[in-house]
């Protein structure tokens, strides 16, 4: 006999040996879960019946356990070499892998035929068997401590309804760790390149998809575990792989350098860029488990399921990671806008801009629906669009509590920063200065618009689904609660009080300016009742000078305001600046004793005409918002015998309210009407 056929026949002797000890240890494997699945059984059936026998359950539990503790190790072990045995894990990269035209890696599984196949697939199903069991010991035993003694466990707990295994399938892992130890050494020659490191996981992945799905899901479906999905359990485990790799060796090291090292810059620009591939990788790995199938499993898109995968989830586990990489974001955006902030294009909008909102129609829609439509700058655009990019990073995190934290370290601080300096440019203008130029009042208009565009921008973020969830979980005890209530409230205030401001600065000036115009309006229509014509027409009547200065400078401002100012606040400001105008005026000649001529009458009348004219752009009927001044007009326009009779009803006390009403007089009190009619000149 030959050497060669000496050999062959011990080879052949080892292989038939090998082969027996297997399938006698597949024999052992298979009778002991029969058996401990019968005890689960009983224990189930105790737990439900006789739960006060805790003592007994507690004891058979540990015996199980022991067994348990031998039994998965030896299993497990088998199946290694069983994989090993069948070519797995494959070599993950071709001569031509780097340089885009790698071929298809061909998987090991796809290949096994006849006595391989079927030996893979008892040691499949064993496996699962093994880890169906202890799922179901683990919920009873935690369904046991849960309920207190007596308490009727639930049916959930039956014996006979397999539950689906959340926490990732054991066979399938099996797969993936080989392949995960094989990919460290490519992953370290790729420190510098990550993109690299993505990408080979993301291939193999799809690569072996198919084969997975199409070879390992009818062995899911053999062995009951209901609602597992092949394609999921392998991608979810790469993915586990991977989100090791970087909580292990990238982020520790990231961590240490942007605590320690100078060149924090570089660190930065690092952490970000894996950020951005991580929430890329996301996608494209929800995408790849999920193509064709319902979601269901790792990825189901709801808060609370458990297991749902995502890369970003290694920063649940290390909140100082998150708070770094919020303070690497907000310094990002802070430095990008530094570089608009200072210029002064960023804070005045363009003339074409400008003409575009003069020569539009104008409307009280009050719908803010854009930057233009808020007549905001272009540095408030700015500002929403750099916390967005923020947002959108944080709302890819796999927690609310996550994304609350994150958007509170960065885009929310991001936007008070900003918005302290809208309340700074608007602090070092003295708005009630009389003499106040227009570039400074154009610097407030700015800072209001920008602040009324971003408040719109909150309240439209406040209505998403995903905002008014956070607000929920951030403030338990006050449901209503919107996310970003204390900014809006902010920016409410600071528009209100530089509307206020700016009335105010308004009404002093006009104050100022018609002065004399008030001390010596008793005097009104004096010098034409000199003249040789004893009766004058309103129209002949021009304004009076010492009144045309503060109607001028009312004028100037109101069209500044109805050009560059929003049309909301614009709205609230003319009728609150036409409101204390009102009130200005009619105190001055209710409050003292002012005696009008008919002469001073038809003066007085030609002069609020020609205030009212000034705000005849903004509403039909100006003198609506001037009701004090409309009355007292009335009240002096009267005749001789109405005012005689009107003093005779004032006299008596009876029905004073009434009369006055009847004519019209709606703003006016009894005293005030008595004084101004008084006080006539007939």
């Amino acid at each position: 006999m030959s050497r060669t056929t000496r050999n062959n026949i011990t080879a052949n002797l080892f292989k038939s040996s090998d082969t027996t000890d297997r399938e006698k240890k597949q024999e052992k494997l298979l009778h002991a879960l029969k058996a401990m699945k019968a005890i689960e059984e009983i224990l189930v059936d105790i737990a439900k019946s006789r739960p006060h026998w805790s003592r007994l359950l507690m004891a058979v539990d540990s015996r199980v356990e022991k067994a348990l503790t031998v039994l998965r190790p030896q299993a497990l072990t088998d199946h290694r070499v069983l994989l090993s045995s069948l070519g797995w894990p494959p070599s993950l990269l071709t001569s031509n892998a780097e340089k885009d035209k790698c071929l298809e890696i061909l998987n090991p599984l796809v290949l096994m035929q006849g006595e391989k196949k079927e030996k893979y697939s008892q040691s499949f199903l064993a496996l699962c068997a093994l880890q169906h069991l202890q799922t179901q010991r683990e919920s009873r035993q935690h369904e046991f401590l849960r309920y207190p003694k007596g308490y009727k466990l639930p049916d959930l707990m039956d014996i006979g309804k397999p539950s689906c295994l959340r926490h990732g399938i054991w066979v399938i892992d099996e797969l993936v760790y080989p392949i995960a130890a094989r990919m460290e050494y490519h992953f370290s020659r790729w420190s510098n390149k990550p993109e690299f490191t993505f990408a080979l996981v993301y291939k193999i992945t799809r690569d072996f998809l198919d084969g997975v799905d199409n070879i390992l899901q009818p062995l899911i479906d053999k062995a009951m575990i209901i609602g597992c999905s092949a394609k999921e359990a392998w991608v979810s485990g790469m993915m586990k792989m991977l989100s090791k790799y970087l909580e292990g060796e990238v982020f520790p090291a990231l961590a240490r350098h942007y605590k320690g090292a100078d060149e924090k810059l570089e660190v930065s620009s690092s952490w970000l860029h894996y950020v951005d591939l991580m929430t890329t990788y996301d996608m494209r790995m929800r995408t790849l488990a999920t193509t064709g199938t319902p979601i269901k499993g790792p990825f189901y898109e709801f808060e609370g399921v458990p297991g749902r995968m995502s890369l970003l989830s290694v920063f649940d586990e290390h909140p100082d990671w998150l708070q770094i990489w919020a303070k690497i974001e907000l310094k990002d955006a802070e430095d990008k806008l530094k570089l608009e902030i200072d210029l002064e294009r960023s804070w005045s909008i363009g003339s074409r801009e400008k003409n575009q909102l003069a020569n539009a129609e104008e409307t009280e829609s009050f719908i803010l629906s854009s930057r233009l439509d808020s007549k905001a700058p272009l540095i408030a655009d700015s500002v929403v669009r750099i916390s967005w990019t923020m947002i959108e990073r944080a709302l890819s995190l796999p927690s609310k509590l996550m994304r609350i934290q994150f958007i509170r370290s960065s885009a929310t601080l991001f936007l008070n920063h900003f918005f302290i300096s809208l309340l700074q440019r608007c602090r070092d203008v003295d708005i009630t200065s009389a003499v106040l130029e227009d570039d400074e009042l154009l610097t407030v208009i700015g800072s209001v618009n920008a602040a009324k565009y971003c408040e719109s921008v909150l309240q439209q973020w406040n209505d998403d689904i995903s905002f008014l969830e956070m607000g929920v979980a951030n403030d338990n005890q006050h449901r209503d609660t919107s996310f970003f209530e204390d900014e809006i409230m902010f920016l409410v205030k600071l528009g209100t009080d530089s509307l206020v401001e700016i009335m105010s600065g308004i009404l002093l000036q006009f104050d100022a300016l018609c002065w004399k115009y008030i001390q010596n309006i008793e005097h009104l229509g004096e010098e034409n009742i000199a003249s040789n014509d004893k009766i004058l027409e309103e129209r002949n009547l021009s304004i009076s000078p010492e009144f045309m200065y503060a109607l001028e400078m009312l004028r100037d401002r109101m069209e500044i305001f109805r050009l560059n100012l929003n049309s909301q606040d614009f709205v609230d400001l003319w009728r609150s600046i036409a409101d204390g105008l009102d009130h200005f005026i009619f105190s001055s000649i209710s409050a003292s004793n002012v005696r009008f001529s008919v002469m001073g009458v038809h003066q007085f009348k030609v002069d609020m005409g020609a205030l009212l004219l000034i705000f005849s752009p903004f509403c039909s009927r100006p003198e609506a918002f001037f009701p004090c001044i409309s009355d007292s007009l009335k009240l002096l326009a009267l005749g001789f015998e109405e005012v005689n009779h009107l003093l005779q009803v004032f006299s008596e006390g009876t029905i004073s309210v009434e009369c006055l009403r009847a004519r019209g007089l709606f703003h006016v009190s009894v005293g005030q009407a008595e004084r101004i009619l008084r006080n006539r000149r007939l």
